[in-house]
């Protein structure tokens, strides 16, 4: 990785700028085939850890890279009534194989818990089971898409209830993926670092 510094400037201090920085308010996010989420208020990004092998020689212990890992995601969203986002993500919870107990019945239902084939299912509502980060710049074109594959809910956080407060009601989501596809800056040649295949 070569990354440009003071050698590589490309006029950035002494040119008018032609292009405006990646703003951290210029995003949208999708579910499936959703279209925007407009209720969304913050997405994190995914992020990578990358595990370590070590070998202790005398005084010395050496470091070798190991498996790699994609970390949770935290996605919040404003709770509006229409749509009842709370009673959806709720509904998905069940539809996923979750239901409160009701009592000594003998059907199967009583007996089901999630899989992951129903959980992702349930979450994104869509057969290719994605969810789409997209960051953009200030005339909405795309400047990076993270797709989440495989994603599934793992924790939901209904918001804080207070009389103090007049802030808009929030839900918080952490999902679970299995990997996180990147594609870059259309014409960029460091597209799709992170797409299968390439």
């Amino acid at each position: 990785m070569a990354l440009e510094g003071t050698n590589n400037q490309n006029g950035f201090w002494t040119n008018s700028p032609q292009r405006d920085p990646k703003r951290a308010y210029r995003f949208r996010v999708q579910f499936g085939n959703s279209g925007p989420l407009w209720y969304a208020k913050k997405a994190v990004k995914p992020t990578i850890t990358i595990t370590e092998s070590t070998h202790q020689y005398l005084n010395h212990t050496y470091y070798w890279p190991a498996k790699t890992e994609w970390n949770e995601v935290d996605i919040t969203f404003v709770d509006p009534v229409e749509p009842d986002l709370a009673g959806d993500l709720v509904s998905s919870i069940r539809d996923a194989g979750y239901f409160i107990p009701a009592g000594a019945n003998d059907t199967n239902r009583d007996f089901s818990t999630p899989s992951k084939a129903k959980m992702v299912a349930a979450t994104t509502g869509d057969a290719d089971a994605k969810i789409i980060i997209e960051q953009i710049d200030e005339d909405g074109n795309t400047l990076e898409k993270w797709t989440l594959w495989h994603a599934w809910i793992k924790e939901l956080t209904f918001g804080d209830l207070d009389y103090g407060s007049e802030d808009l009601t929030e839900v918080m989501v952490k999902f679970r993926y299995d990997w996180a596809q990147f594609d870059g800056v259309e014409g960029g040649d460091r597209n799709n670092i992170f797409t299968p295949g390439q």
